[in-house]
């Protein structure tokens, strides 16, 4: 059954796939069962790639994928009897060395500094709630006109499309402040926000209830 089911998927996959899809499906099959990847070109020695070195390069240049249609498909693995659970992130793909690369920039690598390179931006669905893995439901690239906010917030957008049910997404400290929370206003899922140690959250307090501890402000000004 598991078997069958796994048969269906890939078949599905390879039918979002247009030019060149044969050569690009066994690329993903080299990428997923190679331990390790030295090079590009190490790819072509693969035992499920069966075309000669040449067609991995074929499979990028002329290989195209139906995004829409393949994650509408996606999200079709997604239980909805639970709220199900979503995760997003950015990350850096450092490429000092690739000058010519096209859309290359400085972008921030966190606790290293700022980067050369491309950023990527990432939603992806946690299945389980022990474990490891995820199933990457967009992975795109931060071109130079967006941001690591601007590009979540499109994807939560186009996500909530495609779901029949309200998710629970959650971000990073990097998304835990008053852009990101403006971009998502309109959009439906739950957010879960992590704050930065020195996010300073203000507001008018409320009335004390009588229960509990009373609000108190904040006994100095926030950086």
């Amino acid at each position: 059954m598991i078997f069958e089911q796994l048969r269906q998927f890939r078949q599905t996959i390879y039918e979002h796939l247009r030019k060149a899809k044969d050569a690009m499906f066994e690329l993903m099959d080299a990428v997923l069962i190679s331990p390790s990847i030295p090079s590009f070109v190490s790819l072509s020695q693969s035992r499920v790639f069966r075309r000669q070195w040449s067609s991995t390069y074929a499979a990028l240049q002329e290989g195209r994928v139906h995004r829409a249609k393949l994650m509408r498909h996606l999200v079709t693995e997604i239980p909805v009897e639970e709220q199900p659970l979503l995760v997003g992130d950015s990350s850096l793909w450092l490429r000092a060395e690739a000058k010519t690369l096209q859309d290359r920039g400085f972008h921030d690598n966190g606790d290293e500094g700022i980067g050369v390179g491309q950023s990527y931006s990432t939603l992806a669905w946690v299945p389980e709630v022990s474990g490891s893995w995820e199933l990457p439901l967009r992975h795109e690239r931060i071109t130079s006109f967006e941001s690591a906010l601007t590009k979540a917030a499109f994807q939560l957008k186009q996500m909530s499309r495609q779901l029949s049910v309200r998710p629970l997404v959650a971000y990073d400290r990097h998304y835990g402040n008053g852009k990101f929370l403006n971009q998502t206003a309109e959009i439906e899922p739950d957010l879960l926000l992590r704050l930065a140690s020195n996010r300073c959250v203000y507001g008018v307090l409320p009335a004390y209830s009588g229960r509990g501890a009373p609000p108190q402000s904040c006994p100095q000004r926030c950086p």
